[in-house]
């Protein structure tokens, strides 16, 4: 089914400027589900450094005042999905003594003269917080919004780099208090805008971090080594990553390299360096909290076509900037055995590869059979003779016994016919014939 809450959940944290936290998600499901975390509407991935998504949970490392907000944990099986919502609250110990001065109720709950309760101030406009790191060019406006609640009414105020602001620099419009304009953006606008709503019950804070880019009408850059060159096994799963630097948001490509003379197998190519290149799908370009941006080229089911060169492209209305890298994939380890194309000497059976040639011989002999009978001619002449053939005796064509030499006058049934007669005579000429007609029968059959 889908997921469920497995266990109870504090939604409200706290924790100190520079301490480490853990937000737990104790979800469980079958099958089991896949998490994802949020803050403020926005996808926590790797390019957040202090961030690391665990089997357990989301681990913040040395919290700073931007960090607060609303975090979701969102599980999703095949079945369904369920959210793990938390508040957290970043306090500084600068203030962390206001709480001595509120006056405290006799039933133990902070009231006002009124008898209303007390409440800490809360944002109620977070989904209007979620971009906490802004980059905006020279020239342009920004605005900054806290809007928040609490009883008492709460106060707020600004600071830029944990120093207060001016009121010219806040302005003057009351019905606007909860909004920080910044108008004409300068460099030395640049920096850590936080604004700190309190009242007697508690504070909470934001942070925005503001770059102003001078326009210097370049080309992107590629931060760091990536991509680098990578191997995979057959079958397996890798990815490269591309860190662009712009002052526009760039457009980050990928390419694949093709071999020479395959150029006919893709649709369309583009020369980049001299060399024939295939544009590759591309996933999103996410925002880094340093203002760069990262890309990455996932590579599922790595077959052996997908190992060549790959290049990260930048590119604005400036310029591009490109790196290349090698994908190398291990040889599957159980390759597909290749089908034997069947051999002409051994595509028949010896049986068949036999008997053709016996019964070629034997149609043949038939053949001759028959035109020697029908020619009415002896098969061979005496001289002919084969060399195992017993010495021939006096022979004396008798009509009663002919012998096959004489057979040249009587067709093949009047000579049954006048052996089935002798036969008959009886025991007084049968002895006497017996010796002369069954060799001489035995040695025409065998010659033939």
């Amino acid at each position: 089914g889908p997921p469920r809450i497995a266990d109870k959940v504090i939604h409200r944290q706290s924790v100190r400027l520079g301490r480490t936290i853990k937000l737990l998600c104790p979800v469980e499901g079958d099958p089991p589900p896949l998490t994802m975390w949020m803050k403020d509407g926005r996808t926590i991935h790797s390019g957040w450094t202090r961030f690391r998504i665990l089997q357990q949970g989301l681990k913040i490392k040395e919290v700073e005042s931007e960090d607060a907000g609303t975090y979701i944990c969102k599980a999703t099986n095949g079945f369904g999905s369920t959210n793990v919502n938390y508040t957290l609250i970043v306090i500084d110990d600068a203030s962390s003594g206001k709480d001595s001065q509120v006056p405290e109720g006799s039933n133990g709950e902070y009231e006002d003269h009124s008898g209303k309760q007390w409440a800490r101030p809360r944002f109620t406009q977070p989904a209007k917080m979620r971009r906490r790191v802004i980059a905006r060019p020279v020239g342009s406006s920004i605005r900054l919004k806290c809007v928040a609640s609490g009883n008492p009414r709460p106060d707020i105020t600004w600071l830029k780099d944990n120093k207060p602001l001016t009121p010219q620099e806040i302005g003057e419009n009351k019905k606007k208090k909860w909004t920080l304009n910044l108008k004409n953006l300068k460099p030395e606008d640049s920096g850590k805008y936080t604004c700190r709503v309190f009242n007697k019950v508690g504070e909470i804070n934001a942070t925005y971090k503001v770059e102003v880019i001078q326009r210097t009408r370049s080309k992107p850059i590629l931060t760091g080594t990536h991509p680098v060159n990578t191997t995979v096994d057959y079958g397996g799963t890798t990815s490269f990553q591309c860190k662009v630097r712009s002052d526009v948001k760039p457009v980050i490509q990928w390419l694949k390299r093709v071999e020479y003379g395959t150029e006919s197998k893709y649709n369309s190519t583009i020369d980049v360096g001299g060399q024939k290149f295939v544009v590759l799908p591309t996933g999103e370009v996410w925002s880094r909290p340093d203002g760069s941006y990262l890309n990455k080229l996932m590579i599922t089911r790595a077959k052996e076509e997908d190992a060549g060169m790959y290049i990260c492209l930048g590119a604005n209305t400036m310029g591009y900037s490109f790196r290349s890298a090698f994908l190398t994939v291990l040889p599957d380890p159980k390759p597909p055995s290749a089908p034997v194309p069947p051999s002409s000497a051994s595509s028949l059976p010896w049986p068949v590869i036999i008997g053709i040639p016996a019964g070629a011989v034997f149609i043949f002999g038939t053949i001759l059979l028959w035109l020697c009978q029908s020619k009415k001619k002896p098969c061979s002449p005496p001289a002919a003779a084969p060399a195992h053939r017993p010495p021939p005796r006096d022979r004396i064509c008798v009509p009663q016994l002919p012998d096959k030499d004489c057979i040249s006058s009587i067709n093949y049934e009047e000579y049954v016919a006048q052996q089935q007669h002798l036969l008959s005579q009886g025991p007084a000429l049968a002895p006497a014939m017996a010796s002369k007609m069954y060799p001489k029968i035995y040695t025409d059959i065998h010659t033939h």
